[in-house]
């Protein structure tokens, strides 16, 4: 299994220090407004990731943290005069609601800033007497120039980055690269009590203390999105590698960004869009497809033309799965297929579907790469269409089987991906309704039509059965029919 590894800059054959035990940290959010798209795609990346290392046999440990003491929270409670605890609160609270729609696997720990004050002092007095940080009127900084290997994750050099570097505000640093582990308290600012007076976390220290608590101080993956690795994630190694004398983590995955229309996502330019909002407009399984279809690693463009073609994809999958759990309902064998009882076209489509098998948890296993996996997918949705989508189709019991294994494989890529968390004769349903009200059709009508052209067929008036399909396909409605019944579907 190969991941891509920031650090290196380079694929890297997975290898976990401790076998099957593996430890993921992410960054979460920091708890002062709703959660964007932004957030979105890393946490459903790193959902995917989490999900996928169970399914290969992993006894994963998953923490993500809440930032929840920060200037920005303190803003927001000085300008609803309320207090820090109750914006952090609050947010937690919409942010638990975002993840259950998305359907985000909970992780194994998911600590608090604020819980873990008392080591984040004991971390930084260690930093202190070890010469790596300095104390000035009680702000502590880490003295960037002690830690010769700071810049190794960005690829950064420090006189590049001095040579670059604005007049910094705060004159009592003795570097402008040195960062602030912790933060005099200003007047009405909560703070905690600590060897250098009343006062509060910097955020890089906090994902150090709370990643080696629950982790150790070597751990086997550090994710987040690319805007963290620098000067965030540059600066936990900076801190955590100077405490411990240990490598922090061996490998380091960041997702690209989400552009809105080829634009970066900003406030200013109006293109925002927090989770909420999209999902307004946008199912949660058509969200997941689409930020599946693009490597993690790769910015992706977010925009209606874009969410429309991953609707229509996903709404393909979503019949071919149903038609194919209608097949083999009531049905259950573990038993071998005899391929003697199958026809020629279904013994090549074995090959086919083990073939498939094989191209998609490759694609997987070389740096979870959905996208190359999903297109596999559809070339497989194809083939399995042409054997199933037959009228009058009436399986044998060695062909059912067949499909009954299919089945048993889209469990599994539904507990990979987190798909399906609408189950697909629903999804189907409610794209169903949303297209009658948008395109103002009744569905009396369309069963009027549908009434009609069953008439002329059992009159074997071909001519004017076809004229009603084809009325019908003007308005986007494609039939089906089946062994007793014809269906109507929206046209893809």
């Amino acid at each position: 299994m190969l991941i891509y590894n920031t650090l290196t800059g380079k694929k890297e054959d997975f290898k976990p220090l401790s076998p099957p035990k593996v430890g993921i940290y992410v960054c979460g959010v920091t708890v002062y407004d709703l959660c964007h798209i932004g957030h979105a795609r890393s946490l459903i990346v790193f959902d995917i990731i989490y999900r996928y290392l169970k399914f290969k046999g992993y006894d994963v440990t998953f923490v993500r943290n809440f930032t929840d003491i920060d200037d920005k929270i303190i803003k927001r409670a000085n300008e609803e005069n309320i207090t820090y605890k109750e914006i952090s609160e609050r947010y937690i609270d919409e942010f638990n609601k975002d993840v259950k729609t998305l359907n985000i696997l909970p992780p194994t720990f998911e600590p608090k800033a604020t819980e873990h004050i008392s080591e984040m002092i004991n971390f930084i007095q260690t930093l202190v007497n070890k010469g790596f940080a300095y104390n000035v009127d009680g702000n502590v900084y880490f003295a960037v120039d002690k830690f010769k290997d700071y810049g190794k994750l960005s690829k950064k050099n420090t006189d590049d980055l001095l040579s670059g570097a604005r007049i910094d505000i705060d004159q009592s640093k003795r570097n402008p690269l040195d960062f602030a582990l912790w933060k005099k308290s200003k007047d009405n600012e909560p703070f905690w009590d600590s060897p250098w007076g009343k006062g509060r976390p910097g955020w890089h220290i906090e994902c150090s203390v709370m990643s080696m608590k629950y982790l150790g101080s070597t751990f086997d993956i550090h994710g987040g999105g690319k805007d963290l690795i620098f000067p965030h994630h540059e600066n936990e190694i900076a801190q955590s590698e100077a405490f411990s004398s240990l490598p922090f983590a061996t490998h380091w995955i960041h997702n690209g960004f989400v552009n809105i229309n080829k634009e970066k996502m900003s406030k200013s330019l109006g293109n925002f869009f927090t989770i909420r909002d999209t999902l307004q407009k946008v199912p949660p399984d058509v969200l997941r497809f689409f930020l599946l279809n693009s490597h993690y690693h790769k910015p992706i463009d977010f925009s209606e033309e874009s969410i429309e073609t991953s609707k229509n994809a996903y709404l393909k999958l979503c019949y071919a799965i149903d038609r194919l759990l209608n097949i083999v309902k009531d049905f259950s064998s573990n038993s071998e297929i005899d391929e003697n009882s199958l026809s020629k076209t279904q013994k090549k489509f074995i090959n086919t579907f083990q073939s498939f098998k094989v191209n998609f948890f490759n694609a997987m296993d070389d740096d979870f790469n959905s996208a190359k996996a999903i297109g596999f997918l559809f070339e497989f949705i194809s083939e399995l269409n042409k054997i199933i989508n037959i009228p009058n189709l009436n399986p044998n019991e060695d062909f059912l089987k067949l499909l009954f294994q299919i089945k048993l494989f889209f469990e599994d890529f539904s507990k990979i991906t987190g798909l399906f968390s609408t189950p697909p004769s629903e999804f189907i349903e409610i794209e169903k309704e949303k297209f009658l009200k948008e395109s103002n059709i009744s569905a009396d009508f369309i069963v009027s039509k549908i009434n009609e052209r069953n008439i002329f067929r059992s009159q074997k008036n071909w001519e004017s059965a076809d004229m009603i399909r084809k009325e019908l396909e003007t308005k986007g409605i494609f039939l089906e029919d089946g062994k007793s019944s014809t269906i109507w579907k929206i046209i893809i």
